[in-house]
């Protein structure tokens, strides 16, 4: 089944997809590449990069840390992407559980990786991430196969609405991609003022559990107000045989084929 043939909800929760203890060991080798790359970026051994909006990001090892952009002391929101620095995060590209679901996402037998991340959402300073859809910032460096990348979003915590699960407007990737808000300093997130967001669902699961979606679902996530950490990892797969993300540049004039 192709991104255009989705259900009409066009997403699909996959509950504990994997076991309690698989779980935490993502987790700890989730932590364990997060302390090895920042402990280098705050040495100063990055790139530095602070986005139109005023976010920071920093490149090392081959990942871009994107700080929480009001957090003191310093804290990560995301790296991307990263399984190239974990086997165990490596091996989830080949692990059925996870690549069948996805063949019938994408259309295609066979998968390659586009890219992958880590949210943290750490406890009580996670921050929000507007309404938005993830085929913008694709379409500027894929351009048009952009609309064949899904997204694996596997929870390595139990997902609630208080610590910022993702709400989903079901049936938004039928209308393509949405207006953004050309106040919004990226360009990049969705207008709510012109998108009909009023039957989203909040996706809520426990760790391990997997949600699939294409890029053109209009999504967002609260922040994280509770004592208890919202991580999760991120698989974004494509036919086999494309460029990955990283290989890609960013051409922000590509926005302007976009509403």
């Amino acid at each position: 089944m192709s991104l255009d043939e989705q259900p009409p909800r066009g997403f699909v929760l996959l509950p504990r997809l994997l076991d309690p203890a698989e779980t935490a060991a993502l987790g700890q080798a989730a932590e364990s590449v997060l302390a090895r790359v920042t402990e280098k970026a705050l040495e100063g051994a990055a790139d530095v990069t602070v986005w139109p909006d005023g976010h920071r990001l920093e490149q090392v090892d081959g990942t871009t840390v994107h700080w929480e952009p009001d957090a003191r002391p310093p804290a990560v929101r995301s790296l991307a992407p990263v399984t190239h620095l974990h086997p165990a995060l490596h091996a989830l590209w080949t692990d059925e559980r996870v690549v069948g679901p996805m063949r019938r996402m994408v259309g295609s037998e066979r998968l390659g990786p586009f890219t992958s991340k880590l949210n943290f959402k750490r406890a009580g300073i996670g921050s929000e991430f507007r309404w938005h859809q993830d085929y913008p910032y694709w379409y500027c460096c894929a351009g048009p196969d952009a609309r064949d990348v899904a997204t694996a979003m596997i929870f390595l915590d139990d997902v609630t609405a208080d610590n910022g699960a993702l709400e989903i407007v079901p049936g938004s990737h039928l209308a393509g991609p949405a207006p953004r808000d050309r106040a919004e300093p990226t360009g990049l997130l969705v207008d709510a003022a012109r998108t009909d967001v009023s039957g989203a669902v909040t996706v809520e699961a426990p760790a391990g559990s997997a949600l699939l979606f294409p890029g053109l679902v209009v999504h967002r996530s609260g922040p994280n107000r509770t004592p208890r950490d919202r991580r999760s990892l991120l698989l974004c797969f494509q036919p086999a045989g494309r460029p990955g993300l990283a290989a890609l540049p960013y051409r922000a004039s590509r926005l302007a084929d976009l509403p």
